[in-house]
């Protein structure tokens, strides 16, 4: 299995939260990590996004059909997000698009099994595989990328 958390891009501020739209940088910061995304999603790829207005925006630039799902508004749990994602048993690729401090949370349980949040920069990706099975698996960091390193 392999998952990949993307946190929305950069959002103007303001209220009501879940209705706060993309900035033009923000927009951009989606271009730019959907075009690599885009190069490198397997076809089957699930793609689950939170109801926020950002994230959604975030989504569409992948140009593929998404998944919205109310579990992965702000707030939501490292196990919510594992869950949904079918983490690590899935056989398929999964993206998260969603919020901090949630998707930093569920990175340090995936790379440390740590109860930490670790800093997901505006518009990054941190995509993991699930590698062997039993007393040989092993979680395995295949990217960490902002949209300014693309």
């Amino acid at each position: 299995m392999e998952l990949i958390l993307w946190r929305h891009a950069e959002a103007e501020d303001g209220a009501p939260d879940m209705q706060r739209k993309l900035t033009d940088k923000g927009r951009l910061q989606a271009m730019r990590m959907g075009e690599w995304l885009k190069q490198r999603l397997p076809k089957d790829a699930r793609i689950l996004v939170s109801p926020s207005v950002r994230t959604q925006q975030t989504a569409l630039a992948l140009n593929n059909s998404f998944e919205t799902l109310d579990i992965l508004a702000p707030g939501a749990s490292v196990r919510t997000v594992l869950e949904a994602a079918g983490w690590p048993e899935a056989n398929n690729t999964v993206v998260i698009v969603g919020h901090q401090p949630t998707l930093g949370e569920v990175a340090a349980k995936l790379m440390a099994n740590a109860d930490d949040c670790w800093s997901v920069k505006k518009g990054a990706i941190w995509w993991f595989a699930k590698r062997g099975e039993g007393v040989f698996a092993e979680t395995v960091l295949k990217a960490a990328l902002t949209p300014h390193m693309l």
